[in-house]
């Protein structure tokens, strides 16, 4: 290896926990290690599932070099210069600042309306723009994201980052029938389901981040907790899970630091990268 490039995600790898989402945060002593990451010139990016809403701020304390949204189907290549509007649409981004891979609004709706006509008391949604249109009061999860009551003929037209799912009592492999083959499902905290572009993951964009940037994936150190970040860690030199992390990325992680409670990722790279 050369220089390290570092991948993180944010709930469950460099976030401590909370009571609710909301209150999932970054210690001090996360953010003052990746600071000094930046003195030393060693470049540090973001990876999460979350919306622009409940990410961005997260991605301006890290002072990030970029960052991977909505579990691929966001990157912005140049976070410092990038604000809410521009990351939702609002308003233009300078060409090769942002990169959507997401399915047109039409598209999920017809697939939304599949799924109810199933199970019509299913909770299901559009994420777009960072608003959820959905058939289900989303703040019974998230207390401060958008959203907007549908019935999925009403979604304005654009294009979609994902489609998102509570499974409840719904038999998981009914639905799982029910998902078209032109996307693939991704499913976070072991609770959400989400229907996206193939492309929309973080092992693709990684690839897409490092090829843009010339970086050899045997350089790259990722971070990470869940299931969906498996291909990303695996696919880089060095895969890092946090103690708390799902078995199954227990068992493929290169190496294991403390739990995010415990700073487990900034203990790691102050240890194997700040003091060599």
């Amino acid at each position: 290896m050369t220089q390290p490039f570092i991948v993180a995600d944010l709930d469950g790898t460099l976030l401590h926990d909370g009571t609710t989402f909301e209150q999932r945060a970054l210690s001090r002593y996360t953010i003052e290690t990746v600071d000094r990451l930046h003195a030393r010139h060693i470049p540090f990016v973001v990876a999460t599932a979350r919306p622009v809403s409940t990410g961005l701020d997260m991605v301006r304390q890290l002072n990030a070099d970029a960052c991977i949204y909505l579990n691929g189907a966001l990157i912005d290549f140049h976070p410092r210069t990038s604000s809410y509007a521009m990351l939702t649409g609002a308003a233009s981004a300078p060409a090769g600042q942002l990169l959507k891979i997401g399915l047109s609004s039409r598209r999920a709706c017809e697939v939304c309306r599949t799924f109810v006509s199933t199970f019509p008391n299913i909770e299901i949604g559009i994420v777009m723009d960072d608003v959820r249109y959905t058939n289900f009061d989303v703040s019974k999860y998230w207390k401060t994201q958008e959203w907007k009551f549908t019935d999925f003929t009403d979604v304005p037209e654009g294009t979609a980052d994902k489609i998102i799912i509570f499974p409840h009592d719904e038999p998981h492999d009914v639905l799982a029938s029910l998902i078209p083959d032109d996307l693939s499902l991704n499913i976070s905290e072991g609770t959400l389901w989400m229907l996206m572009n193939p492309h929309a993951n973080k092992k693709y964009t990684m690839e897409l981040l490092c090829d843009r940037l010339n970086i050899d994936l045997a350089d790259v150190i990722a971070f990470g907790d869940d299931v969906i970040d498996i291909d990303m860690m695996t696919t880089a030199g060095t895969g890092v899970a946090v103690a708390n992390s799902n078995p199954h990325v227990l068992n493929i992680a290169d190496e294991i630091c403390s739990s995010n409670n415990d700073d487990g990722v900034a203990h790691w790279i102050e240890q194997k990268i700040l003091l060599n």
